[in-house]
C-alpha cells in the first residue's frame, strides 16, 4: 500500500502526495536553508525524520478518513535521540516540534506546547527507517567550533532554533507547493542590481552649496558609508545627529557591504511601525523595485492546526523574510530570536549572512537588553552577520564605558561608519533646548494656540485631550490609534502644509520621534529620556533654515503621568538637564545612558532567560516554551483590530480579500494597513457588544476581528480606546 504524506479531501488517492516525495522535497529545501550556516547535512536529516511517524498504519488510516488523533512528530525525534548522538537532542526538539513548536526539554510548561520533549519521545512509537530512506552522516556545524565551555549552552539553544527554522520553512513551502502550486514565492532579482539603482538615485542629488552646512555634512556621511562598507563583517556603529541623512547612508553602507562580502540580504530594524511604513516607502523609491522589499510588522500570527486532511498548515501567516531587503520592527526580530512557534521561527534561517541595521539602537528595551545583545553577538559570531547600531544617541553598551553585563560590546571591535561624530554634532547643531518645568494641560493649551509647532507627549490619552481642546484648521493628531493608512495620509497633508508655509500644529505621541522627516520651527516635548528629547529635537529646524530652533521640555500634570519605564528615563533625564547646559551633546547622552544602565543593572534580563540557559549545561534541557513566553519586548499585550469602514478602513477590494482569499499570509499582510492595536479586553468587549465581528472563525479562529461600528473610529483622531462605558459619551461630545 502506498504511504502518503498529504491527502486531498474528495480527490482519488492518485492525486495525494506520497511520503517519499514530500520527504525528499523537504530534505532538499531544509538542506539549502541550513547550508548557509554550515548545517546542510543536519537540515537534510531533520527533513528526512520530521514525518517519520506518518509511516504508522493509524496515521495512514487518519488520512483516509478514520477518526483518530494519531500524531506523527514524535517518532522521528525518538529515532534521532536513539541513533544520532552527539547532536541528537538538538535535532529532536525541532522534529518533535515542527507542528506544535519547540517544547521545554524536561519540565512541563504552562505555555504551548505543554508537554516536554522527554515525554513526547517516551510516548512515541519505535520505528525503523524504510529501506528507501538513507540518512547522511552527522557533522557538527562551524558555529560550535572555538567555543568556551560557558558559551556552549547559549550557542546550542540558538542553533536549535535556527535548524528548526530551516526545517519548518521548508516543510511549509513544500506543503504549500503541493496544495497551491500556482503560488509564486521567489524573488528573482539580484542584490547587486538593486545597488546599481540606488547609486543612480543618489547620483541625482545635486552637490551641496558651499554655505549648505546640513547637506555638506550629509554628503560626508554618505561618502564615509561607501568607504567603510569594504571592511570585514562584524559590529559597526553609525552615529549621526538626527537630520544627518543616516537612513540613506545606512542603506548605502548595507547594500555595498552585502555585495562586497556576498551577504544575502539587508534587515532594517526600527522600534515603531510608523518608522517601518515611512522607511519602506523611502527604500522602494531608492531601490526601484517594490517586490524586493518586504515590510513586516504584522501582529497577525497563527498557531498551526495539524489537520492533514484540510491542509491547515496553509493558514500559517508568518513571513519567512525571503526578500533581499526586509524592513521590520525590533519586536519581530528579537521576539523571533527567542520564539518557539513555527510561525515566528520560520524566518530565522534567513537572518544568516545578513546585514542587520538597528535603527534607533538606543530603543532596545532595558528589561531584555542582555538577551537582545546576546542574540546579536551570536549572529555575528556564528552566522556571518554584520550588525550596525544606527542612531543619533548611541547607548553606552560598551565595556569600555562601564557597561557591566557579560554581553557588553567592545568599542575596540565596533567600527564607526560616520566621519568624526563629535564634529558632526557641532556642525549640525540647530536646536536650543529650554527646560520650562511643570505645565498643566490648560497652561499647555493656552501656550500652543496659534503656534506652528510639533507637540510630543507620552500617552495617547494626553495627545487626544490636547487635540480635542485645540482642533481646528491646521491642527492634526497622530497616534497608533490611527491605522497605518490614516497616519500616512495625515503625514502627507502635514508635509504639504509645512512646505507651503502654512501654520501647522501637530499633537502626537512618540511615533514621530524617529524616522519621520518633519521640520518645525519649534517642538514641545513632555519630559522623557534624553534619547527621546534628542529625537524630538530632530523634528525641529531639521533643514537648518533658522539659526536655532527651540525645543521646549515640559513636565505634564499628574493626570498624564507616564508609564513606569518612561518615568524612570525621565527621572534620569532631569539630572542631565540640571548638569549639562546642552543635553544633546555626546557627553551628556553617554552620561545619561551610563546612569540609566547602572540603575537597572540587575534588571536587564527580567526573567533570567540567560541564566536559565547557562544552567542547562551538557544536558541541553532548554525551556524553549517558557523562554518564548518571557521574551516580550512590549509588556502590555495587544491584539490587532481591523477598521472595517470609512476612508481609512477596509475598502471594497480589501474587504473582499479578507472574506474570500484562501491564503492567510496575504490577508495578514494587507490587513496591516487597516489595523490598530488594542488590549484583548477592549477587543473582547467590542465583539460582545456587536460593535466588532470575528471574520471567518472556522478558517482562522479569532485572528481577524473587524470593527464594524464606524462611529468608534474618528476620521481625525482614529479609534477611541476608552472603556466601553465611556465610548459613547466621548464620541457624542466630539
Amino acid at each position: 500500500m502506498m504511504i502518503f504524506a498529504h491527502s486531498v479531501e474528495g480527490a482519488p488517492e492518485e492525486d495525494w502526495e506520497p511520503l517519499s516525495i514530500h520527504l525528499q522535497n523537504v530534505v532538499d529545501a531544509a538542506s539549502r536553508n541550513a547550508t548557509v550556516f554550515g548545517a546542510g547535512n543536519l537540515g537534510a536529516i531533520a527533513g528526512y525524520l520530521h514525518d517519520l511517524g506518518k509511516l504508522k498504519p493509524a496515521f495512514q488510516a487518519k488520512l483516509r478518513g478514520a477518526k483518530n488523533d494519531e500524531g506523527h512528530s514524535g517518532e522521528g525525534a525518538r529515532f534521532a535521540v536513539e541513533h544520532l548522538p552527539p547532536i541528537a537532542k538538538l535535532l529532536a526538539y525541532g522534529i518533535a516540534g515542527h507542528h506544535a513548536g519547540l517544547a521545554n526539554g524536561l519540565e512541563p510548561s504552562e505555555f504551548k506546547p505543554h508537554t516536554p520533549l522527554t515525554e513526547r519521545i517516551k510516548a512515541a512509537e519505535k520505528l525503523e527507517l524504510p529501506v528507501w530512506l538513507s540518512l547522511p552522516n552527522v557533522e557538527l556545524p562551524p558555529c560550535f567550533t572555538n567555543l568556551e565551555a560557558e558559551q556552549f549552552p547559549f550557542a546550542a539553544q540558538f542553533f536549535t532554533r535556527m535548524l528548526f527554522s530551516a526545517l519548518v520553512d521548508a516543510d511549509f513551502i513544500e506543503t504549500e507547493r503541493f496544495y497551491s502550486p500556482q503560488i509564486e514565492r521567489q524573488w528573482t532579482g539580484k542584490l547587486a542590481d538593486l545597488r546599481v539603482t540606488l547609486d543612480q538615485r543618489l547620483a541625482d542629488f545635486e552637490p551641496p552649496a558651499a554655505d549648505d552646512t546640513v547637506n555638506q555634512a550629509r554628503a560626508k556621511v554618505l561618502q564615509s558609508a561607501k568607504e567603510k562598507a569594504k571592511e570585514c563583517p562584524g559590529f559597526f556603529s553609525l552615529t549621526v545627529p538626527t537630520g544627518g541623512g543616516k537612513t540613506l547612508s545606512s542603506l548605502k553602507f548595507a547594500m555595498d557591504h552585502a555585495v562586497q562580502h556576498k551577504l544575502r540580504r539587508v534587515i532594517y530594524v526600527a522600534p515603531f511601525t510608523s518608522i517601518i511604513e515611512q522607511t519602506a516607502d523611502v527604500f522602494r523609491e531608492a531601490l526601484g523595485d517594490e517586490d524586493a522589499i518586504l515590510e513586516h510588522h504584522s501582529s497577525f500570527e497563527f498557531d498551526e492546526i495539524a489537520d492533514e486532511n484540510k491542509a491547515e498548515k496553509l493558514k500559517l501567516a508568518a513571513q519567512n523574510w525571503d526578500r533581499p531587503v526586509v524592513v521590520t520592527t525590533a519586536v519581530q526580530l528579537f521576539e523571533s530570536l527567542y520564539a518557539n512557534r513555527p510561525a515566528k521561527c520560520r524566518k530565522l534561517h534567513n537572518l544568516a549572512g545578513s546585514v542587520i541595521v538597528l535603527d534607533e539602537a538606543q530603543s532596545l528595551p532595558i528589561h531584555l537588553l542582555r538577551p537582545c545583545l546576546a542574540a546579536l553577538k551570536e549572529l555575528v559570531r556564528g552566522y556571518g552577520c554584520s550588525v550596525v547600531l544606527c542612531t543619533a544617541t548611541q547607548p553606552a553598551l560598551y565595556s569600555e564605558q562601564g557597561f557591566l553585563a557579560p554581553e557588553a560590546l567592545s568599542i575596540a571591535s565596533t567600527r564607526e561608519i560616520a566621519p568624526n561624530p563629535a564634529q558632526l554634532f557641532t556642525q549640525l547643531k540647530r536646536v536650543e533646548v529650554r527646560n520650562i518645568g511643570a505645565m498643566t494641560n490648560e497652561q499647555l493649551v493656552d501656550a500652543l494656540r496659534g503656534r506652528c509647532a510639533l507637540v510630543i507627549v507620552n500617552s495617547k490619552k494626553q495627545a487626544r485631550a490636547l487635540f480635542d481642546h485645540l482642533k481646528g484648521e491646521g491642527v492634526f493628531h497622530l497616534s497608533t490609534n490611527m491605522t497605518a493608512r490614516h497616519r500616512r495620509a495625515v503625514l502627507e497633508e502635514i508635509r504639504l502644509r509645512l512646505k507651503g508655509g502654512k501654520r501647522t500644529l501637530v499633537i502626537s505621541t512618540a511615533l514621530v520621534e524617529a524616522g519621520v522627516d518633519l521640520d518645525f520651527p519649534e517642538v514641545w516635548r513632555a519630559l522623557a529620556g534624553v534619547d527621546s528629547i534628542a529625537q524630538a529635537a530632530g523634528r525641529c529646524n531639521r533643514e537648518g533654515k533658522l539659526e536655532r530652533g527651540i525645543l521646549h521640555v515640559f513636565e505634564p500634570e499628574d493626570t498624564f503621568t507616564p508609564p513606569p519605564e518612561i518615568a524612570l528615563n525621565a527621572q534620569k533625564a532631569q539630572d542631565v538637564l540640571k548638569n549639562y547646559s546642552d543635553p544633546l551633546t555626546p557627553e551628556a547622552i553617554e552620561a545619561y545612558f551610563r546612569e540609566l544602565y547602572w540603575s537597572r543593572n540587575q534588571d536587564m534580563d527580567s526573567h533570567h532567560i540567560l541564566d536559565k540557559i547557562s544552567r542547562c549545561g551538557s544536558e541541553l534541557n532548554f525551556n524553549f516554551a517558557d523562554m518564548a513566553a518571557h521574551m516580550r519586548l512590549i509588556q502590555d499585550y495587544t491584539v490587532p483590530l481591523i477598521i472595517g469602514g470609512g476612508p481609512y478602513g477596509l475598502g471594497e477590494d480589501a474587504r473582499s480579500q479578507l472574506f474570500h482569499s484562501p491564503h492567510a499570509g496575504s490577508i495578514a499582510r494587507l490587513m496591516q494597513r487597516y489595523s490598530v492595536q488594542v488590549s484583548p479586553r477592549v477587543r473582547s468587549k467590542l465583539i460582545a457588544s456587536g460593535d466588532a465581528i470575528v471574520a471567518r472563525t472556522q478558517d482562522f479562529g479569532d485572528q481577524f476581528v473587524v470593527l464594524e461600528n464606524v462611529y468608534l473610529y474618528d476620521e481625525e483622531a482614529g479609534f477611541c480606546d476608552a472603556e466601553s462605558g465611556d465610548v459613547g459619551s466621548l464620541f457624542f461630545e466630539l
